[in-house]
């Protein structure tokens, strides 16, 4: 039984389908952007403003920001990287050269001059 060195090359190698990261990302961005509107609301409902109030003001400034940084990166720490098949297909080990059959006819071409005469009888 032979054993494998190296994993055979596998379909979950391959990167995300380009629909499906886009569908991702936008969850993502879609989320941000309700965190951000909830932060607006409460910065401007919340009585008497403190701290917390300076807080949400944040969110609300710098979210977007993330947001858009953090959809743009999500494709790069999601893609695993693929395997190159020449990598894992191991090469074949050239045959030991056999020695000639003995049932190979051989042909070889000779001049007139070296044929030998044919009986005419």
């Amino acid at each position: 039984m032979k054993i494998r060195r190296t994993p055979p090359q596998s379909a979950t190698s391959l990167e995300q389908a380009p629909q499906d990261d886009e569908t991702a990302r936008m969850k993502q961005y879609v989320l941000m952007m309700l965190i951000r509107t909830v932060c607006v609301v409460l910065a401007f409902a919340v009585q008497p403003w403190g701290w917390h109030t300076a807080l949400f003001g944040v969110g609300a400034v710098f979210l977007p920001y993330i947001a858009v940084v953090l959809a743009n990166q999500a494709h790069a720490r999601a893609s695993a990287g693929a395997v190159r098949p020449e990598i894992a297909i191991e090469a074949r080990r050239p045959a030991e050269e056999e020695p000639a059959a003995h049932d190979v006819i051989r042909l070889a071409e000779t001049s007139d001059e070296t044929r030998p005469e044919r009986n005419a009888s």
